[in-house]
């Protein structure tokens, strides 16, 4: 049977056998997963069409029905493997998905744009998220941790298009980095000790570039007796071995459009809470004029992300950022961050997948209201990160 017919030939079974279990669910005020695989492969088995298939099909059918109406539909198997790192959507026939820093496209397909739709609005409904004409973009925080991004048409005119960043649950430590070649030995003996004794570190970079992921690593090396508190738009962060931790996460405004709790507002919120330092998952807009403050109010030792193409642009688009959210001139903004930002890292994602540590700086008294930084250590080709000459 060719390909296309057989594709909707196991649509037309799907849908049939989907109209059945709904049918079933009408006496149920709630069922839970376990009781609906029960339920499922009931009706499978009492079904004079397929109860003839042998029992692995009927197993396959079984999951593949829950995975429709419980999960992700096709794209749970994607889901499902720890080795994809990120699900891309582009409307209901071009599916790609990232396995090892690199891009594949997948075979997978929606009969539709309607039915991708349906899944998205079933997904986000489902975590009281508002996805509609009204609200075509919303953004998505997993029970896994993993994060996902929705944008609905008008705004995406050749169909849905559904984002899913999946955290794999593995948290490297500094040695595993180490052997990856993300960093080396001595750069992170750097770092562990900048970290220590409450250097304010910046990590930038691209999406995607680990950045996220690095911070964690580095957090590792907080004394174990101070309070932190954490201060995402998504929660991503998974600090290490922190006792007196506290998490914030920010609020998107409701159907109603009020109710948003923004990330500047949480870090005004986080100094009245004695922190001894404040993680900020990432600093992309008018709220770095709140984080400045924080740094020049007893609370050094910070750890944030940015985006940014190397260390000086991160300092560039700092300046940027807190002018738009406060009324200080351009050189008392500069002084004040070169006075409160110590570190920059940047890591980045080559062209084969491979993410590193391409550079480290420290920021030095700015000179004629231009910022100074001292490279510490620099990647090469042929060589890796490197410390630079003192």
């Amino acid at each position: 049977m060719k390909t296309a017919e057989k594709q909707i030939q196991n649509d037309t079974t799907l849908s049939e056998l989907t109209t059945m279990i709904l049918q079933a669910m009408h006496q149920y005020d709630e069922v839970d997963d376990q009781t609906f695989q029960e339920m499922i492969a009931d009706i499978i088995n009492q079904s004079d069409t397929y109860s003839r298939l042998p029992l692995d099909e009927k197993r396959d059918l079984a999951i593949r029905l829950f995975n429709r109406m419980r999960r992700l539909d096709i794209l749970q198997p994607l889901m499902d493997d720890k080795s994809i790192t990120e699900i891309m959507v582009n409307g209901p026939f071009r599916i790609f998905y990232e396995k090892g820093g690199k891009l594949f496209p997948s075979e997978l397909k929606f009969p539709d744009g309607a039915t991708l739709e349906q899944l998205i609005l079933h997904f986000f409904s489902a975590a009281n998220r508002p996805l509609n004409e009204a609200f075509p973009i919303a953004d998505l925080r997993l029970p896994d941790g993993s994060r996902a991004n929705a944008v609905l048409s008008p705004i995406a005119p050749d169909g849905p298009i559904f984002t899913i960043r999946k955290f794999t649950g593995i948290r490297p430590d500094i040695h595993a980095l180490i052997r990856s070649g993300f960093v080396n030995a001595e750069a992170a003996r750097y770092l562990s000790h900048a970290v220590a004794v409450k250097k304010t570190i910046f990590l930038c970079g691209g999406t995607g570039s680990g950045k996220t992921t690095f911070l964690n690593v580095l957090s590792s090396f907080i004394p174990k007796n101070e309070r932190v508190v954490t201060i995402e738009d998504s929660a991503e962060l998974s600090l290490q071995g922190i006792d007196n931790l506290v998490r914030l996460e920010s609020r998107l405004p409701g159907p109603d459009g009020h109710g948003a709790v923004d990330i500047g507002q949480l870090i005004r919120t986080a100094l009245r809470m004695r922190p001894d330092r404040i993680v900020v998952g990432e600093v992309r807009g008018s709220e770095a004029a709140d984080m400045l403050h924080a740094l020049h109010t007893g609370h050094p030792g910070s750890l944030c992300t940015g985006h940014a193409n190397s260390c000086f642009e991160m300092l560039e688009r700092l300046v940027t950022m807190v002018m738009a959210g406060s009324t200080l001139p351009y050189d008392a903004v500069i002084r004040q961050i070169a006075m409160g930002v110590d570190i920059l890292i940047h890591i980045t994602r080559g062209k084969n997948g491979v993410r590193y540590v391409d550079e480290i700086v420290e920021v030095r008294p700015i000179k004629e209201n231009r910022f100074q930084i001292e490279p510490i250590f620099k990647y090469k080709e042929d060589v890796g990160l490197e410390k630079c000459n003192s």
